[in-house]
């Protein structure tokens, strides 16, 4: 099961970004990119449109925007990446290629998973005050009517 689906992964990504599979090979690298960017610009909108009311539209759609844009570029480069890998059989330490676009991306992916765990965990945790509060002591109107005596 599991290798049936690893298969089915690696041939959805050659679809996309081997040169010799791809349906869009003709057109140069940048524009294939390109249009992945705009299909997922269209996708986001109608997404966003079917489940974002209309106050929260331009936050929602901006997110899967660029999640969308961050996923792209995600893939691609990993798939890249191992299909390198798959070639020359080499490694970082061996070769000495300190790429510091390779070190600023592994330090965004742990920067990246360190937010997203305390967000989640800010978003799960309940409320961590141990004195109980019950709201003020007098209604606001009372409050008023001591300053206007």
């Amino acid at each position: 099961m599991m290798e049936k689906l690893r298969n089915w992964m690696i041939d959805s990504a050659n679809i996309m970004f081997d040169d010799s599979k791809s349906d869009l090979r003709s057109l140069p690298k940048s524009v294939r990119l390109q249009i992945l960017i705009v299909l997922s610009f269209i996708w986001s909108t109608v997404f966003s449109l079917y489940v974002f009311s209309l106050t929260t539209f331009i936050w929602g759609w901006a997110g899967v925007v660029m999640a969308h844009i961050g996923l792209i570029i995600a893939v691609y480069i990993t798939f890249k990446f191992f299909h390198k890998a798959n070639k020359e059989k080499k490694s970082v330490f061996e070769t000495g290629n300190y790429n510091p676009a390779k070190i600023f991306a592994v330090f965004f992916l742990v920067f990246f998973i360190f937010i997203f765990t305390k967000g989640v965990e800010v978003l799960t945790k309940s409320n961590s005050y141990k004195i109980k509060y019950d709201g003020p002591e007098k209604t606001t109107i009372e409050r008023i009517k001591e300053f206007v005596k």
